[in-house]
C-alpha cells in the first residue's frame, strides 16, 4: 500500500512509501531535506521491516530541533502500520 506523509519540523516536506502487506518497506522518495542524506536513509531502509526501521529511526534529533527526518519516518511508519491492521 502507499502512503503519503508530510513530516512536521524537518527540511523535508514530504515522504511517499510503499510498505507491502508483511510490513516491508519497497519504496520510498523524500521531497526536499538533505538530498544525499536521506537519498543514502532511503537506500538503507528498502527491503526492511517497518518495525525495524522505527525501532532504530525514532528519536533521533537534527540539530537543535526535537526531530529530524529519520525521526519523522519513524513516525510515518509507525501511522501506516496503524492503518494497516
Amino acid at each position: 500500500m502507499k502512503y503519503t506523509y508530510y513530516p512536521q519540523g524537518t527540511c523535508s516536506s514530504q515522504i511517499d512509501f510503499e510498505l507491502d502487506e508483511e510490513g516491508v518497506i519497497r519504496d520510498i522518495q523524500f521531497t526536499g531535506g538533505c538530498h544525499g542524506n536521506l537519498q543514502g536513509i532511503s537506500t538503507l531502509v528498502r527491503g526492511m521491516k517497518a518495525e525495524d526501521v522505527m525501532g532504530k529511526l525514532q528519536g533521533i534529533r537534527c540539530g537543535y530541533k526535537n526531530t529530524s527526518c529519520p525521526d519523522q519516518l519513524a513516525t510515518a511508519l509507525r501511522e501506516a502500520m496503524k492503518n494497516q491492521e
